[in-house]
């Protein structure tokens, strides 16, 4: 039922806790405190993070070529939806139309993103899903910001993001540089970072 629908929004991308190699993708409800994190890999990470950047790489890729595809035949996705969460899988239908006809077609939640964010398309999932899998964001002060952020440079584990200490300007070249080369991966990550700093502003 439409009512029992609730509308996520794309917050960001950060490195999966739980799966080496993986990102996690953090969905937030629209108008509401809840944030569902969904695992996905690697291709997919960087071409969500491309497009939550607005950039446009060199050559397309699989998600460019799919919207493409569809919107030289007259095909228009719909919407999104999360149906369901099982064994730790978040599964998802794409609604599509010609104008005519509906058709529904089973997808990844991470390609099902990936899409929506191109052709700016509702995300929705269930009531029961944002249950299950839903947390709230703590809100912190500035004093806790600016602590939390002295003991994460201090900590010998995260010595690995140099790029943490480059200005925006630098951080932005270094992109630029990245999707020329095709680096996607490399780019993923200094998207989120300069996602942040930008935020931090």
């Amino acid at each position: 039922m439409m009512t029992d629908k609730v509308r996520l929004k794309v917050l960001g991308i950060s490195y999966s806790q739980i799966q080496t190699g993986a990102y996690a993708l953090i969905l937030a409800q629209v108008d509401g405190p809840y944030r569902i994190p969904v695992v996905i890999g690697a291709s997919e990470a960087q071409s969500i993070a491309l497009r939550m950047e607005s950039i446009t790489p060199p050559r397309p890729m699989t998600h460019d070529l799919f919207v493409s595809f569809a919107h030289a035949f007259g095909v228009k996705l719909k919407e999104v939806f999360i149906y369901k969460f099982e064994d730790g899988i978040f599964s998802s239908e794409l609604t599509f139309t010609d104008g005519e006809r509906q058709v529904k077609i089973d997808s990844r939640t991470s390609d099902a993103i990936a899409i929506a964010m191109r052709t700016g398309t509702p995300i929705y999932t269930t009531r029961e899903i944002i249950d299950e899998t839903g947390f709230v964001m703590e809100i912190h002060t500035d004093n806790e910001d600016d602590a939390d952020e002295t003991a994460e440079n201090d900590s010998p584990v995260d010595r690995e993001p140099k790029l943490e200490n480059y200005a925006i300007e630098e951080l932005e070249r270094t992109l630029e540089k990245l999707i020329s080369e095709e680096q996607y991966e490399e780019a993923a990550k200094v998207s989120e970072i300069l996602k942040r700093k930008r935020g931090n502003q």
